[in-house]
């Protein structure tokens, strides 16, 4: 008889934030996956929690995702929880279901505090619409062409940060987004919890430290940019890093044209 796998979201600094039921099921199962035991147990100390627990991290993920799968068809019920918050959200998780889902196995999701929402709400910009991005690549061009994409959405833009990262981030995002609103939230239910707010490329968060939640005003820029003429529309992307045939790539979808159509509207152009 197979057993059964829970996806369950931790404090993502507080332990108070952990739920009951979140509690409830970690004292049911038979083991614990977690994405550092040592991290996690200190979670389990506090609730008195005493379970065996193994690693499950974005270096061991495939081996032990066919680990989990063969314990649970074994009758063994697992539990899955990472660092801070719900696996898979810029966590370990997502081979792990997608083999369960192969292999129908029934798993739940035990829902718990989120950095991303939590900083959403604090931001104090428009919660209605928004796009969660998570940590930015570490590539430069694959970093602009990533916020480039995103630009064009409109919608409220959330990303992770580290703090050897957030001068980066900030300063990549404004090459991109220019002046817009943002909020950055620092360690966000700790002790030392702030939420700095301001303009992209004025903000500044002295000494950075800890883990970052940055929430960017939506933007409209769609029809701005459908409104220049072509070359300038292109230039745009070209003044944001990207290559000349990301950029015509952007204006494609922007202007709702193929690329084939793009390429003869220049050729028009310099005529």
């Amino acid at each position: 008889m197979s057993g059964k796998v829970y996806l369950v979201a931790t404090p993502i600094g507080n332990l108070a934030d952990m739920t009951y039921r979140a509690v409830e099921i970690l004292n049911s199962v038979n083991r614990i996956a977690c994405e550092d035991t040592r991290h996690s147990s200190i979670l389990l100390k506090h609730y008195d929690i005493h379970k065996p627990t193994f690693s499950y991290h974005k270096f061991n993920e495939t081996r032990v995702a066919e680990q989990i799968v063969d314990l649970v068809e074994k009758g063994e019920s697992i539990a899955v929880i990472s660092d801070a918050g719900m696996p898979i959200i810029s966590d370990p998780g997502a081979v792990l279901v997608k083999k369960l889902i192969e292999h129908d196995i029934p798993f739940e999701v035990v829902p718990g505090a989120s950095a991303s929402v939590t900083a959403l709400a604090l931001s104090g910009l428009d919660g209605s619409r928004f796009t969660f991005a998570g940590f930015l690549p570490e590539k430069h061009q694959e970093r602009i062409n990533m916020i480039t994409t995103l630009a064009r959405a409109e919608t409220t833009l959330i990303f992770y940060s580290a703090c050897h990262d957030l001068e980066k981030d900030l300063a990549d995002l404004f090459s991109v987004l220019g002046k817009r609103k943002v909020a950055i939230c620092n360690d966000i239910t700790k002790k030392f919890e702030a939420t700095f707010r301001g303009v992209l490329g004025e903000i500044n968060v002295p000494e950075p430290k800890g883990e970052f939640v940055i929430v960017v005003e939506r933007g409209a820029l769609k029809n701005e940019l459908n409104n220049l003429p072509l070359e300038q529309h292109i230039e745009y992307y070209l003044n944001a890093g990207v290559t000349r045939m990301e950029a015509i790539k952007l204006v494609s979808k922007d202007r709702g044209l193929s690329k084939s159509e793009v390429y003869k509207m220049q050729l028009t152009d310099k005529k």
